[in-house]
């Protein structure tokens, strides 16, 4: 056996979930997004962890903790809740709430609505938000996502080519405004 094939097999076995670091996300975040996680933030330090501190203080009264699995769950728990309040405290603090639109609103820049129409005259609307806040039931496109970015500094009747498992596409800028969907025409 070969040296180097004994030395990946030792570094598997010790980095066995190691993974390299990915590129981080964008630190920009709509108004609404930032208020979300800092009420999640708020809602697990301040009414989920005692809880669930309390409720492992009680299963650890009940005895032996080794076969005790309100106790072992309880504890497993605190750790998931632990590190969620940890990564939204990083996240939020390096966090830049763009609350207001920027100066050329015919444009296509972070917290746009942008409504687009495909090849097949089908139309979707998009919203160009953190990547904390993405959610494609409600519109809502990571300002990192490929369609994001090929969308990023189009004007009305620009077109926007993506790059998708499928092939490439070509997507029409029908509209651009920086409202609420509620109120967008």
């Amino acid at each position: 056996m070969p040296a180097d094939w004994i030395g990946k097999q030792v570094l598997r076995k010790v980095m066995g979930r190691w993974r390299p670091q990915g590129k981080p996300g964008s630190k920009y975040i709509t108004p609404e997004g930032y208020q979300a996680m800092n009420r999640e933030l708020q809602t697990l330090w301040k009414e989920t962890r005692p809880q669930v501190t309390q409720a492992v203080q009680e299963a650890a009264a009940q005895g032996d903790r080794s076969e005790n699995a309100e106790y072992i769950y309880g504890k497993k728990q605190l750790r998931e809740i632990d590190r969620r309040i940890r990564f939204l405290s990083k996240r939020l603090d390096g966090m830049v709430v763009v609350d207001r639109p920027p100066e050329d609103t015919g444009k296509v820049f972070f917290g746009a609505w942008v409504e687009v129409e495909d090849e097949d005259g089908a139309t979707h609307r998009y919203r160009l938000v953190g990547p904390d806040e993405a959610d494609g039931g409600r519109g809502y496109i990571s300002v990192d996502a490929p369609l994001a970015r090929a969308l990023l500094g189009k004007r009305e009747d620009d077109e926007a080519w993506v790059r998708t498992p499928a092939g490439e596409r070509c997507l029409y800028v029908n509209k651009i405004w920086y409202q609420f969907p509620e109120a967008a025409p």
